[in-house]
């Protein structure tokens, strides 16, 4: 699809590009003041806070909701459930973007962003987790760009390219599995150095399993709500097979994030009673463990089930939008709400409105490019060059 036909009948100033416009102004003028005035001119991180918004959101967040990528492509590839093949190039886009802007927001923490690099020129010894971390997405995102190398061959009339790029399509899967495991449970097991600092409900010795099997949560609760979104957006440049498809996937991922979430709230239990920790359940902390257990764990669960017995689309749709928010509060909980929980409240962080508005900037741009490479190349659609070629 040329630029000028996905372009051709569009209103330049509509109310999303205008507040979208707004978002990335401002969002721009506070990175210049972030790069200019350091850290303290836009944060409240501090000695005790380190850590914030933008390790608990863009980081944590940002890389769980980006693991639809590889579940998608595990299902289809791996397992042979080829029936969710329609599901794959815009999983492995929004992944892509996802763990590209990670790294972006990444260069706003950390104080000299330039040294970003160091880990893998000046380290000698790989046992510090931040270092398998930084290299398991570093060598993601590769795979990732990789994976989505098609669809711009394809647009850009390169089938010899295209040929060998999908000839890597298995390899690139499994390694691609195989470094999400690593990286989403080591994100986990940063927190284990704190034992102190983060509360005894969400501390716990079984941490990387917890934020592994929540990212596969994450990834097919994220495909659902994704997908909603773009064929509200993007229905125009769906094809038959994306449209027809499209209640199988939904219907076939609401399954397995049921059981998914039934299987994490088991072994959250296990974690408990492996600690003994029940008599923090009667404290404050313990009432907001509980919504967010019985809330966005169990609740979704049923609903997912109900949803997927009664084939209820819109009800499953709602529950992924519910367990999306479920998964970024126990990303929130476990780096900035129940973290340093026994500091008092004039030392507690919250962050500031520069944060959060520079998030929402970072957010903002990763809708912007989706939505510029989706009108454009081979998202939602087959090339005609190559249909029935997968």
């Amino acid at each position: 699809m040329s630029d000028h036909a996905a372009t051709n009948g569009r209103p330049l100033l509509t109310p999303f590009n205008i507040v979208a416009g707004i978002i990335v102004v401002v969002g721009l003028i506070l990175t210049v003041l972030r790069f200019t005035g350091g850290l303290a001119a836009t944060t409240n991180l501090d000695d005790y806070n380190p850590w914030g918004l933008w390790i608990g959101f863009d980081l944590l967040v940002g890389v769980a909701l980006a693991a639809g990528g590889y579940v998608t492509s595990a299902a289809c590839y791996i397992f042979g459930m080829k029936r969710f093949h329609s599901a794959v190039r815009p999983a492995v886009l929004t992944g892509f973007l996802g763990y590209a802007l990670v790294v972006v927001a990444l260069h706003y923490d950390v104080g000299r962003p330039w040294r970003l690099p160091y880990p893998f020129i000046m380290q000698q010894g790989t046992t510090s987790l931040l270092f398998e971390v930084g290299a398991c997405v570093a060598l993601y995102l590769t795979v990732l760009f990789l994976e989505c190398t098609p669809v711009a061959f394809e647009w850009l009339g390169w089938k010899k390219a295209r040929a060998l790029a999908v000839k890597m399509t298995m390899v690139l899967t499994i390694f691609g599995v195989i470094l999400s495991t690593l990286h989403q449970s080591s994100l986990g097991a940063l927190f284990l150095i704190a034992p102190s600092k983060l509360h005894p409900l969400w501390y716990s010795g079984y941490l990387p399993v917890y934020f592994f099997v929540s990212s596969i949560i994450a990834g097919l609760s994220m495909v659902i709500f994704e997908g909603t979104l773009s064929h509200r957006a993007f229905h125009d440049k769906m094809d038959a097979v994306h449209l027809e498809e499209r209640d199988g996937v939904v219907l076939g991922f609401a399954k397995a994030a049921s059981l998914v979430l039934a299987g994490y709230f088991f072994i959250k239990v296990v974690g408990i009673s492996a600690d003994n920790n029940w008599h923090y359940l009667g404290t404050g902390y313990g009432a907001w463990f509980l919504v967010e257990m019985i809330g966005f764990v169990m609740l979704p669960s049923i609903l997912y089930a109900v949803g997927r017995r009664d084939k209820n689309i819109p009800l499953i749709k709602w529950t992924a939008a519910w367990t999306v928010l479920g998964v970024i509060v126990n990303r929130f909980n476990v780096s900035m709400i129940a973290f340093n929980y026994h500091l008092p409240a004039s030392d507690r962080y919250f962050p500031h409105w520069m944060e959060i508005a520079i998030s929402v900037f970072i957010v903002t741009v990763g809708v912007l490019i989706f939505r510029w490479i989706v009108t454009r190349m081979p998202i939602f659609y087959e090339h005609p060059d190559y249909q029935d070629s997968h």
